[in-house]
């Protein structure tokens, strides 16, 4: 007698589907179970490519982005056409039966290639795939102020005294007012963004 198989293949599949789903909920649990949690505003925070995110999020974005993403979704896809008959084409027994079949796949990617740089060539054309590049504008103020006195401030050096916690204030007293007389009072500028909580 011959030995038959219980399962179907939808069965098969059915565990094969049964065994990745609880899998994926055992990994999750032990993450969440073992994993420190310690949010802080700074990981609560979003994240854009580095930049500290400001303003509101609902924002009207220029089509140009969904353009060129459906532009790049479609050749994508394109693409992916031609591994299937790429695996087939390097078949030798395929070809040495028929060669005539050889020459008719060739012709057909090549035709297909074709029709995807029209498409690509009609796109550019038409000028879908040029980014928006904003103009320079340098900033115009309607004050007095020659640019040679910002100049000049932007190039002075400045003296910065050390910091001594030791020495009492009576005796800084007269030393500020000494060293204010003869050094400019000088800070250091930082240039980092404020942790927005």
């Amino acid at each position: 007698m011959e030995n038959v198989s219980q399962l179907s293949e939808f069965g098969k599949i059915f565990i094969f589907l049964l065994a990745g789903i609880v899998l994926v909920c055992i990994t999750v649990f032990l993450s969440k179970l073992l994993a420190p949690n310690k949010p802080t505003v700074l990981k609560l925070s979003s994240y854009e490519c580095g930049e500290e995110p400001s303003g509101n999020s609902w924002l009207q974005f220029n089509s140009r982005f969904y353009v060129i993403a459906l532009i790049f979704l479609l050749f994508d896809v394109e693409i992916v056409f031609i591994f299937p008959w790429t695996t087939i084409f390097a078949r030798k027994e395929l070809l040495n039966a028929e060669p005539a079949w050889g020459w008719l796949m060739l012709t057909e990617m090549f035709v297909f290639i074709g029709i995807l740089l029209l498409g690509l060539m009609y796109v550019w054309r038409k000028g879908d795939l040029d980014w928006i590049k904003p103009s320079q504008k340098l900033p115009e103020t309607d004050v007095s102020i020659p640019k040679s006195a910002y100049d000049r401030i932007n190039n002075e050096v400045y003296k910065v005294r050390p910091f001594n916690i030791d020495r009492p204030q009576e005796l800084a007293e007269p030393l500020a007012a000494a060293v204010s007389a003869t050094v400019k009072p000088a800070f250091k500028p930082s240039f980092r963004k404020p942790l927005q909580q």
